[in-house]
């Protein structure tokens, strides 16, 4: 036989076929990495996604705190006679049982039904009433809500409603969620000197501090730790 006409020996079939191989590991590995990529960037933004979510609303919440209509003084109609005792501590944090409770003005008409109406003619009168009411002519309505958020179970739970109200989940795979209070030295500074976790005089709070941490129940991501500042808008009680 010519030696030219000869094909491909042994040993050359096996180092194509080694080197084909290394060829293809790479793609496959490429592709892997890619795809690890992409789940882990999908996991991370569903975590920003719904720490935004928890935290804006919050904070939007926040900032309604203390606010209860025109006029300082309300009188107390409700059906319990509980909207004074809650105006008093109009926000509060139980570091034990990690519960944030608010009371606060509610922003725009889709809150649903509110735990208190202050019904005023921001001029001599202002009452609570229990649940939703309507204003009469020359009268105004402020419709205000008692919100307590808990953390149990990795779970953020909110609910609303005076007493203890039912919860609904607003946010899974919780690690840690914590509250500290932005406090001034005195009644007359408008900055935060220090902060705690439970003041011991509520008309000091100029700001809070939420810290919410998540986590990726599948571990494609590590654990992310979220923080916003609130300032107050109303000076507290």
């Amino acid at each position: 036989m010519n030696r030219h006409c000869r094909g491909f020996g042994l040993i050359e079939l096996m180092i194509a076929l080694v080197l084909s191989l290394i060829v293809v590991l790479g793609v496959v590995q490429i592709f892997i990495a890619a795809k690890n990529t992409y789940v882990s960037q999908g996991a991370a933004a569903v975590m920003q996604e719904d720490a935004r979510f928890a935290l804006s609303k919050m904070v939007q919440e926040l900032r309604m705190v203390g606010m209860f209509g025109c006029l300082e003084t309300v009188l107390d109609a409700s059906s319990a006679g509980d909207f004074n005792a809650s105006k008093v501590t109009p926000i509060s944090w139980d570091n034990a049982n990690l519960k944030l409770t608010l009371v606060t003005t509610d922003v725009g008409n889709s809150g649903g039904v509110p735990t208190w109406t202050v019904i005023s003619d921001c001029r001599n009168t202002a009452t609570a009433y229990t649940g939703a009411r309507l204003p009469a002519a020359g009268q105004m309505a402020f419709p205000i809500r008692r919100l307590v958020y808990s953390f149990s179970n990795n779970q953020l739970l909110m609910g609303t409603g005076a007493g203890n109200p039912t919860q609904a989940v607003l946010v899974d795979n919780v690690r840690a969620f914590d509250v500290t209070f932005g406090v001034a030295s005195s009644a007359t500074d408008i900055a935060a000197s220090s902060y705690s976790r439970n003041p011991s005089n509520p008309a000091l709070i100029r700001s809070v501090r939420l810290t919410l941490t998540l986590f990726d129940p599948k571990n494609n991501v590590r654990e992310q730790t979220f923080n916003v500042v609130a300032a107050l808008r109303n000076r507290l009680l």
